[in-house]
């Protein structure tokens, strides 16, 4: 099988896993929804616009968590983890194939998500929309990475949060950047960049950490 067979197989497993169990995607949705609800009514009427960006960044972090802390789990559960690493390809394909996978949980809550901010905060603008796709990828890119050097600890529900929070703090920066200022070009750019430089570091170092 070629390179993209593999990663689309892999990634047709977990959304397949996903479908069935429907564990992940209806915690996230739960989540994030919740905490609009609950900060609707705790921020006070003169809240500025900087905060309730700030929220809805640290809103979508915490959500992503959420689903990157699941992302091996049925490996683990059913101990198929060193099987999965055995398989006949590319090691970094199954960083791609579970990248992807977070990436539609995340996209498909954001889905309910954003409306749902835009009814309890203020409306999003298109540089906003943007900053979030980018966001998203980083993310994604960096959280699967994190998630299998986590789920072979005994610590891994508390190490995967240790890890990648700190490396989240730019994706925070940038999007909460791009959302307030009136040129959000250079924001933009810093959350493209940041994107890049993980993607290339995480999917040419992926097959070293899951054989460690």
């Amino acid at each position: 099988m070629s390179y993209f067979a593999d990663v689309r197989a892999l990634t047709r497993k977990d959304l397949l896993l996903e479908l069935r169990a429907r564990d992940t995607l209806p915690a996230m949705l739960l989540f994030v929804v919740a905490v609009f609800v609950v900060f609707h009514f705790s921020l006070s009427a003169r809240s500025s616009d900087l905060a309730a960006g700030g929220l809805l960044w640290v809103a979508i972090i915490f959500t992503a968590l959420l689903g990157l802390g699941r992302a091996f789990v049925p490996e683990r559960e059913q101990r198929t983890f060193d099987a999965l690493v055995l398989a006949p390809c590319d090691r970094s394909a199954i960083w791609v194939a579970k990248g992807l996978a977070t990436l539609t949980f995340l996209v498909l809550a954001e889905i309910v998500a954003l409306p749902a901010f835009a009814l309890f905060f203020h409306g999003l603008d298109g540089a906003t929309i943007l900053a979030i796709a980018l966001a998203d990828i980083g993310i994604c890119a960096v959280g699967t990475f994190l998630g299998a050097m986590a789920v072979a600890t005994r610590a891994r529900d508390l190490l995967l949060p240790l890890l990648f929070l700190p490396l989240a703090i730019p994706i925070v920066i940038g999007g909460v950047g791009a959302s307030v200022v009136d040129s959000p070009a250079r924001y933009l750019g810093f959350l493209g960049i940041y994107d890049l430089m993980f993607a290339l570091i995480c999917w040419a170092s992926f097959e070293y950490v899951v054989t460690e």
